[in-house]
């Protein structure tokens, strides 16, 4: 889950009132979330490195809160306080309208055929109009790292770029180059630099080398320019320093880059819902699900819904609720994903409880039991327990075990990625002559055991075993495993040079 640090007092604001630290830890359970830790700057500084390197950090009280991974919409405060205020009913749930700008024309961001090499999709917005604080600009730069993290899997899938749209023009337009042919002056730097020298010059800066693998190796990189050639910016590495952002910004060009268009969508979602309660409001997509609920009145859930930001109504038709599900909510893709946003307005401590109408006692699976009780004592006998992969090469079942492929009966695989996991293993000792094969460094003797499942299509019989050398294990006249030494030619195989011995047996018969 990932965890938004926010000012207390900040916050408190913001809410209109304060709490003690146990009334907002319970305000926060009733919401689905989790107050994780109360902190301040300078103790997490001391935490993690040293009393000294805390000196002169903040002692300003934080919060440490755990949200859902799919609740974009509460990784900053704003996000965080609307969802608490509409919870309390001290505030309305929003609606999200576009307001044209004075000029009447949009922007635009124009796409080249040339981008589907690298990374295909954008999609832009304007928040215009934006009054930012101090507090404010370090919410909406935090904000996008929390995206950058999670739902944008560390920029692999989607880049954020935010400009200040008064110091460039558009149409804007997205392409393609190769990356000898971009130059640009990047961020916080004072000259020119190509692609090329750029990723050289950020593989020693500790934040930045993090995302140069996701286009190094690609023919052209991406960028973006506006109409008089000025770059904006090179995802999903960095923005140029012409168009930065700061605290007189009035006018913000987002322009979200991907692989994925979908995310990108959600991303750019939420970044403008999340700050247009300091501009104009932008256009976004409002989405109509109708649910019947199944045990309190309509008019009760419809309520309990628009608590949680879901605007609902009552259709008049039988007990069916339109649901409207914002920009914001991009975590609702079913009607299951309403009946839990009502559950938690409820209340999980206001559901009666109630006695199960089949009465039931747990027990452990008796193979499990066994296995367990086998683990010991093989262990108290000196053996170390080896836990190997399910998947192995057709090599380790086959060749190496003097077999035929076609007559292990083993499961194949159907698309492996790579050739040590092409099928299921029909029996447990290439896992454990690999794991010698490894160890042979390791003074004699080695004394290993494995108990796990293997995957059989049928029953075969093998020459894993040396002639005269080994013995069949049976119990009430059924054959349940084998044990004597390997044959050479296997021990070979697994690039082994000492003698092995194996005793291999299936437990379930004896149960």
């Amino acid at each position: 889950m990932p965890t938004v640090g926010v000012k207390r007092d900040l916050l408190f604001k913001a809410l209109g009132r304060s709490y003690t630290d146990e009334e907002f830890d319970e305000l926060c359970f009733q919401f689905g979330l989790e107050l994780d830790e109360i902190t301040s700057e300078k103790e997490l500084i001391s935490k993690e490195q040293n009393d000294s390197k805390a000196a002169g950090a903040s002692d300003v009280i934080l919060y440490k809160i755990d949200v859902p991974a799919n609740r974009y919409d509460l990784l900053c405060l704003e996000g965080l306080v609307r969802g608490l205020q509409v919870f309390k009913n001290k505030l309305e749930a929003p609606r999200y309208v576009r307001v044209s700008p004075v000029s009447g024309q949009p922007q635009k961001l124009i796409i080249t055929k040339e981008t589907a090499a690298v990374r295909p999709y954008a999609v832009a917005a304007v928040l215009r109009d934006i009054t930012f604080t101090q507090e404010r600009y370090d919410s909406f730069i935090e904000l996008q790292e929390k995206l950058h993290q999670n739902i944008c899997r560390k920029r692999s899938i989607v880049a954020i770029g935010t400009h200040d749209l008064d110091t460039t023009s558009g149409p804007f337009t997205y392409t393609a180059k190769p990356p000898s042919e971009i130059c640009f002056q990047p961020l916080n730097q004072t000259k020119e630099f190509t692609a090329t020298e750029l990723m050289s010059l950020y593989r020693t800066d500790s934040h930045l080398k993090h995302y140069l693998h996701i286009i190094e190796d690609k023919p052209v990189y991406p960028v973006i320019y506006d109409s008089n050639g000025i770059v904006l910016s090179m995802p999903p590495i960095i923005n140029g320093d012409h168009t930065k952002i700061s605290l007189k910004t009035k006018n913000v060009f987002i322009e979200c880059t991907a692989t994925d268009l979908t995310k990108a969508k959600v991303v750019l979602d939420t970044l403008v819902t999340m700050f247009s309660q300091y501009s104009s409001q932008p256009n976004l997509k409002h989405v109509f699900i109708s649910s019947s609920p199944h045990s309190e009145s309509t008019e009760t859930v419809a309520q309990l819904l628009t608590r949680m930001c879901l605007l609902s109504k009552l259709t008049g038709v039988g007990d069916q609720i339109e649901v409207e599900i914002p920009p914001t909510r991009s975590d609702i893709i079913h009607a299951c994903d309403i009946v839990e946003d009502a559950a938690i307005a409820y209340g999980f401590n206001n559901i009666t409880r109630t006695t199960p109408r089949s009465y039931t006692v747990a027990t452990q699976f008796p193979l499990n039991k066994l296995t367990e009780l086998l683990r010991q004592d093989v262990a108290a006998a000196g053996f170390t327990e080896v836990l190997t992969f399910a998947l192995c090469s057709k090599e380790d079942v086959g060749d190496k075990l003097g077999k035929k492929i076609s007559e292990t009966g083993a499961a194949h695989i159907s698309n492996p990625k790579t050739a040590e996991f092409q099928v299921a293993r029909t029996t447990l000792l290439p896992g454990l002559l690999k794991t010698i094969a490894a160890n042979k460094k390791m003074p004699l003797p080695l004394k290993l055991f494995e108990i796990s499942d293997v995957v059989l299509k049928d029953k075969s019989k093998d020459s894993i075993f040396f002639p005269g050398r080994c013995a069949e294990i049976f119990v009430d006249g059924k054959s349940v495993g084998r044990l004597g030494v390997l044959h050479p030619n296997v021990v070979t195989r697994f690039e082994l040079t000492m003698p092995c011995s194996a005793l291999e047996m299936d437990i379930e018969p004896f149960l």
